[in-house]
């Protein structure tokens, strides 16, 4: 068997089996370089060397998480869970309350589209967002892996078709360079036309979730709730301003100097200078803000080492050269077992952005000798990237949402997140990159 298909084989049966994942990926990557006949040192050595490729993610995270809880320090978050209580408790069961539910469904979507562009925080907003919010949500018996769902498709949909904020990043920077890169001219090509139909493919995915999988809502133990999250914070029209203006400078920061670790840090300074947080609390507060998303940033530095293995195992390639042996001259195959194989390595690395690289140089030159157009090859493989990213265990899209949907211990980071999102994205979004890689 091919190493890599063994290691996120292995890496998946136990995550399922409710192993953590940081343990799952420690397990499956060494698994899949023994299984390659590289030394258990040499597995080691690889895993250890591709760690520090995490290294920044994992600190863009802690700075966030702290900038996150300065923000809730603020009360901005609170203040909209409060709106929301007060209209739930205004209305009765039926057409109003079905309204609320959309209501809040509408704006996590429109939060969690922002946080990839507008204000390129990622998942930061969720820990600061969505626990405020479980209570109104359990009141409303709203299924929370249907929220998940929507946060999901917000983080993954907008990089993957909007050219802007983390979309710049994945299709200009990313994407279209290594195509260019591996031979195709991509100047002129409309990324956001190749794209197109993939990113309907989540849509499709994701009105499914709202109104036919998750419809009927789900029981939450109400106490658990209010124990856990409705802590009161006290906030004025000030403090509400000075949130605001944080989140603005942030974003300012960060599109001045290209560094989301410098404008979260920006932002919580500015919470320091206008006496929001105070000085002799900004330590702990920092300190609590990165253990909010610790367990993020040590699974995509174990993530980061899972991926190094499979590089240094050299199977990448054959698990390719084999695809291609089966392909023939056939196009609707190969550009089905593209896909599939792109969506096992993004599974296993848990990055659209790390996955891009992988695949580039060895899908290009087979697509060409195919007979793809350059728009065709685009999608192809900003498709192959892209699948995966939702319903990894190991991507920040799915544990994102699991940080802030768990905070009472009442949703599944595999069974609740994992399973329902890739089922509802990869599946749609696999038929709709195949049907855009053979239409373009």
């Amino acid at each position: 068997m091919n190493a890599v298909v063994a290691a996120v084989a292995i890496m998946l049966v136990l995550s399922l089996c409710r192993i953590h994942v940081v343990v799952a990926l420690i397990i499956g990557a060494v698994s899949g370089g023994l299984i390659a006949g590289m030394s258990l040192e040499a597995t080691i050595e690889a895993f250890n060397s591709g760690l520090g490729g995490g290294a920044t993610v994992a600190l863009s995270y802690a700075t966030l998480g702290a900038f996150a809880v300065a923000i809730g320090k603020s009360g901005l978050a609170h203040a909209l869970a409060d709106r929301a209580v007060a209209l739930v408790g205004r209305q009765e069961e039926g057409a109003a309350v079905n309204g609320i539910r959309f209501l809040i469904i509408g704006l996590l979507l429109a939060i969690a589209i922002s946080s990839q562009n507008i204000l390129p925080i990622h998942i930061a907003f969720i820990p600061l967002v969505v626990p405020p919010l479980l209570y109104v949500m359990a009141k409303l018996n709203m299924d929370r892996r249907l929220v998940a769902c929507v946060l999901t498709f917000g983080l993954i949909t907008p990089y993957m078709f909007l050219p802007v904020g983390f979309g710049g990043i994945y299709l200009n920077e990313i994407l279209l360079a290594k195509i260019n890169a591996n031979g195709v001219d991509a100047s002129g090509l409309s990324v956001m036309k190749a794209m197109a139909l993939p990113a309907l493919g989540m849509l499709c995915g994701l009105l499914i979730a709202v109104f036919f999988s998750y419809r009927s809502g789900r029981t939450y133990n109400l106490e658990t709730i209010t124990k856990a999250e409705r802590v009161d914070t006290s906030y004025s029209p000030r403090t509400l301003v000075m949130a605001l203006l944080a989140i603005v400078t942030a974003f300012v920061v960060q599109l001045w100097l290209g560094s989301m670790i410098l404008g979260a840090l920006a932002g919580f300074v500015l919470f320091n200078l206008s006496g929001v947080v105070r000085w002799k609390e900004a330590d702990d507060l920092f300190t609590e803000g990165m253990k909010m998303l610790a367990m993020i940033g040590f699974i995509m530095i174990a993530a980061s080492g899972f991926a190094e293995v499979m590089r240094e195992t050299g199977e990448i390639a054959s698990l390719v050269d084999s695809s291609v042996g089966v392909i023939g001259e056939n196009k609707a195959m190969a550009a089905l077992l593209m896909l599939v194989v792109g969506l096992l390595i993004t599974m296993g690395i848990g990055s659209s952005f790390s996955t891009i690289p992988i695949i580039a140089a060895l899908y290009v030159p087979l697509a060409l000798q195919l007979g793809f157009s350059p728009l065709a090859i685009v999608a192809l493989v900003g498709t192959a990237g892209a699948l995966g990213d939702a319903g990894s265990p190991a991507s920040d899209s799915t544990l994102g949402p699991t940080a802030g949907l768990n905070a009472d211990g009442q949703h599944n980071h595999i069974w609740d997140t994992v399973v329902p999102t890739f089922l509802h994205y990869n599946l749609p979004l696999l038929g709709f990159g195949w049907l855009a890689a053979m239409v373009l």
